[in-house]
């Protein structure tokens, strides 16, 4: 069983790892965990720049909103983090960002349907976009679990940006890493035509336990120099 202590480093890691791939900027977004057992949440505290963040920055509230510890106040989008935790008990991690290319398309109103063996692989289906709503109370949260799907562990939120989940905060990196991945790939594709979709008995659909994927496809060591990730992201985001 975790710490709080540990809790509240991992989501430090997975505010740095949103900063450091390009996902947020100055204090925008945020990424939050929850202990279950203890009924806690730890989140981003609200206006801090990442660069200056430490794991003690963390905000801990129960799942009323009340801050328990920390010297800041929490995110303002403590309220959509509570609700979704409150109705997903699934779910262990949230990350809420305006990545540039996931965000444009949102602006649009624009689902992201499956027409990469990428978002087939990551996301199982297409990645809803949720209806513009308001920020007031936990307006959003609602929203996010009303329209979120069965699999795609990721939802963008028209004219705003993106919220993703996992069973972790770590998880949940990957989420929000993984959808502006593929929304850039869709939107340069934009540029050019028009995507078709996958066929609809593509194998990816269905991943492999990780366990059994990884013994059936040994992984090969990447060579530093193909490493793409921007800023060190590699640190946070390894599947």
């Amino acid at each position: 069983m975790a710490t709080l202590e540990q809790l509240r480093k991992e989501v430090w890691e997975a505010n740095l790892g949103i900063w450091r791939g390009g996902l947020v900027t100055m204090h925008s977004g945020n990424a939050s965990g929850i202990d279950r057992r203890r009924g806690l949440v730890v989140i981003k505290p609200s206006g801090m720049d990442y660069d200056r963040m430490r794991p003690a920055d963390m905000v801990v509230t129960d799942l009323e909103g009340r801050k328990l510890k920390g010297r800041w106040k929490p995110s303002v989008d403590l309220p959509d983090h509570l609700y979704i935790y409150k109705h997903c008990p699934e779910i262990g991690g949230v990350i809420h960002t305006h990545s540039n290319y996931a965000t444009s398309l949102a602006l649009l109103g624009r689902s992201i349907p499956v027409v990469l063996t990428a978002i087939a692989d990551e996301f199982g289906e297409e990645i809803p976009c949720v209806p513009y709503v308001d920020n007031r109370a936990d307006h959003i949260g609602k929203a996010i679990v009303k329209y979120m799907g069965k699999k795609a562990p990721a939802i963008l939120l028209a004219q705003h940006g993106t919220f993703a989940w996992g069973a972790t905060p770590r998880a949940a990196l990957k989420a929000a890493v993984m959808i502006e991945d593929v929304a850039t790939t869709v939107h340069l594709a934009l540029l050019l035509g028009k995507p078709r979709p996958l066929p609809p008995a593509t194998p990816l659909t269905v991943r492999l336990p990780q366990r059994t994927h990884d013994r059936q496809y040994p992984r090969r060591p990447i060579p530093p120099a193909r490493l793409s990730w921007p800023h060190g992201l590699n640190d946070y985001c390894l599947s």
